[in-house]
């Protein structure tokens, strides 16, 4: 138990979110762009071979209006904010969900003048990023910890299997539950931004 908690807390450090002060203060062309993606959040990928980010996904959050277009072909340390927030959304939610949450701030804070912007937001956000990564990693030890529990009268040599089965399922079922949460709270913006209109 004890290593495994070891393990899992050596990979949630190594992916621990980009810091603002990281991002360039000038603009940065396309590939500049993706291989700084690529280079900050590589302890994210699970295979070698994956991609962070490509041209053309960039391409086409601009199209679907989830990026606000580069002056000049180049992007902003903004753009940069508004890319990670795209890349920690994708797996979990759909385009017209993260255009949801993500067009009324940049509407209002991208390339603000004054008062706050978007790296001020993404700051915010994850300055909540510690506290939550220890509860985190008190929850997963909980549930390891049920999950070695279970499955005691099967057969001893299919017991690690499905025990780890066991705690696959707990984690997946927290998963969906704060899916269906993010879910609800989206379609609650979107009706409120209705009601505004």
């Amino acid at each position: 138990m004890k290593a495994f908690l070891a393990a899992l807390q050596k990979k949630l450090k190594s992916i621990d979110y980009v810091k603002t002060e990281d991002i360039p203060n000038i603009g940065l062309y396309m590939d500049q762009v993706t291989t700084f993606m690529d280079e900050q959040l590589e302890a994210c990928k699970r295979y070698e071979s994956d991609k962070i980010l490509t041209k053309t996904m960039i391409n086409n959050y601009a199209k679907n209006n989830l990026l606000p277009a580069p002056e000049k072909k180049k992007y902003s340390k903004e753009h940069v904010v508004t890319l990670l927030f795209i890349y920690y959304f994708k797996n979990l939610l759909s385009i017209s969900d993260i255009q949801s949450i993500l067009g009324p701030l940049t509407d209002h804070y991208f390339g603000s003048k004054s008062g706050h912007n978007m790296e001020d937001i993404y700051n915010e956000v994850f300055n909540l990023e510690k506290e939550e990564s220890n509860k985190l990693l008190k929850d997963i030890g909980k549930k390891y910890t049920i999950a070695k529990d279970t499955f005691c009268d099967f057969p001893e040599e299919d017991q690690a299997f499905l025990q780890n089965f066991s705690f696959i399922c707990m984690l997946s079922f927290d998963v969906y539950l704060k899916k269906m949460i993010i879910e609800s709270v989206i379609d609650d913006l979107k009706e409120a931004s209705k009601d505004k209109d």
